[in-house]
C-alpha cells in the first residue's frame, strides 16, 4: 500500500523512527507542529492510515512508527 503523508505527518513519523516516544517528546522534537492538539489530530490520521502504532508503558502512551 503506497499511502500519501502530508508534510506534518512525515514530521511525525521522522522523529519516532529511531525511537518510541510519548506525545509531549514528539512535540518538542518535530518543529513545525507547535499546539498537542495538532499533534493529536495528526496522530490519529496517521493511526488510521495505519503507519502509526501505541501502547502503555508505566502509566504513559508511547507513540512508534509502524
Amino acid at each position: 500500500m503506497n499511502t500519501i503523508l502530508t508534510t506534518n505527518e512525515k514530521s511525525v513519523l521522522l522523529a519516532l523512527k529511531e525511537e518510541h516516544l510519548t506525545s509531549f517528546q514528539i512535540l518538542s522534537k518535530v518543529e513545525n507542529i507547535s499546539m498537542i492538539l495538532s499533534l493529536y489530530t495528526i496522530m490519529d490520521k496517521l493511526t488510521t492510515k495505519g503507519v502509526l502504532k501505541s501502547y502503555f508503558k508505566e502509566n504513559k502512551k508511547y507513540h512508534y512508527a509502524a
